[in-house]
This record gives C-alpha cells, sequence and structure tokens, in this order.
C-alpha cells in the first residue's frame, strides 16, 4: 500500500469501528476539561477520572479554583502523579483566566498555550473537544500508532501532527484523535502489538516481519 492508501484504509475502518467518540475525560465544560486534560499528563484517564469529581465539588469555576490554596488542590490531585506542578500550574491558570479572561477558558491557541501547564498537546485537545475547532493533538499512543502505520517518520509529535494533518481531511481531525486512541488501547498497544499483530499493522504491512521499532516522542 502507498501511503496514502493506508490513510484512507485507516481512516474508514476508524470509523467502523468507532462511529462515537466520547471524550474519555469527565467534565462539565472548557475550564473542567482543561483542567483534566493538564492533570492527565503522565498518568491514565481512569486515574483523572477518579480524582476529578471531589476537586470539581470543590471548585469548577476558574474563580472558585483560584481561591483555593496550593496545599488544598494538591492533596485532591496526589494520586495523578506530579502533584506539585500541577497543582501550582491549575491555581496560577485559574488566576490568570480571572484576571485576563474574564473567568472564561479562551478559545484561542495561543492564548491557551500561555497559561502555566498547558502544552500544544493540551491546548489542542481543548480547541478540538471544547470548541469544535480542528486540531490533531498527538500523544505518545498516536505517535507510537503513526509510525507502525507508516503515516509519519516520527522524529517527535511536532512532525507527527503534521503529517497528520497532510494525510487526513481536516473535517475528520477532532473524532481522528480520538479514534486512533481507541483503537490504540484496545488493539495496539505498546506491548500487545509490535507491528505485526493488530488488524491494521497487518493490513497495511502484510509482509512485516519484524518487530515495528518506534522512535520515542
Amino acid at each position: 500500500m502507498l501511503k496514502a492508501e493506508r490513510a484512507a484504509y485507516i481512516l474508514q475502518r476508524l470509523q467502523q469501528l468507532y462511529p462515537q467518540t466520547p471524550v474519555p475525560l469527565d467534565h462539565r465544560d472548557p475550564f473542567t476539561l482543561l483542567v483534566a486534560v493538564l492533570l492527565s499528563a503522565q498518568c491514565t484517564d481512569e486515574r483523572v477520572n477518579q480524582v476529578t469529581p471531589a476537586l470539581f465539588e470543590l471548585a469548577a469555576t476558574p474563580e472558585a479554583m483560584a481561591a483555593l490554596d496550593v496545599e488544598q488542590i494538591r492533596a485532591i490531585i496526589r494520586p495523578c502523579g506530579l502533584s506539585p506542578q500541577k497543582s501550582r500550574a491549575i491555581k496560577r491558570l485559574s488566576e490568570i483566566l480571572v484576571e485576563e479572561h474574564d473567568g472564561e477558558v479562551p478559545a484561542d491557541m495561543e492564548a491557551l498555550e500561555r497559561l502555566p501547564g498547558v502544552g500544544h498537546k493540551t491546548a489542542s485537545v481543548v480547541m478540538s473537544q471544547a470548541f469544535g475547532v480542528p486540531a490533531f493533538p498527538v500523544d505518545t499512543h498516536i505517535h507510537r500508532l503513526a509510525q507502525r502505520w507508516g503515516l509519519s517518520s516520527g522524529k517527535n509529535v511536532v512532525q507527527t501532527e503534521r503529517d497528520l494533518k497532510r494525510l487526513f481531511p481536516r473535517e475528520y481531525w477532532n473524532r481522528l484523535h480520538l479514534q486512533i486512541i481507541f483503537y490504540g488501547r484496545q488493539f495496539c498497544t505498546a506491548r500487545g502489538c509490535d507491528g505485526r499483530t493488530c488488524e491494521i499493522c497487518t493490513t497495511c504491512y502484510p509482509q512485516r516481519k519484524h518487530p515495528k521499532k518506534t522512535r520515542k516522542a
């Protein structure tokens, strides 16, 4: 298969497998999604969803979160890991939202990326899932699968994002980013598939004889 043919097949198959693409992080609005995505760094979505109900019961708005002490936030989010950095970032970004954005999460990529603890991937998730703006957030899972499927040479997540955006129509980006994550978790895990096991890997590369080594993001 040529790269364009692989992309077309993958798009069609993922649409069949995952016609519905619910956001795996529980949230109520752009602010709670922003906080949940920040917490998901180096943490599973399941763990985040266990932690956020207590956090959002205490503070579900930027105003309420900004009023908390860092230690109050940290005590709740500690199971997510990196709690010192994450708790400081959550408090400070909440203060900035109140001070500079009237307590609203801005629907602007650059403004989001200026917030503490919010990188390009987090900002992309918020733009795509909270505001419906086409984006293609690339995490380590998507980075790995893009290499296994021959969609990107995968030197880094920036290149992988650029390559995927070129391959797939813009109107599919938001849904496809979640579909790839769902497929990777179910069929093409880091240890469960080495590029020669799952349906998509074997369809794209039926003659692959050796494990596909992937570059880390």
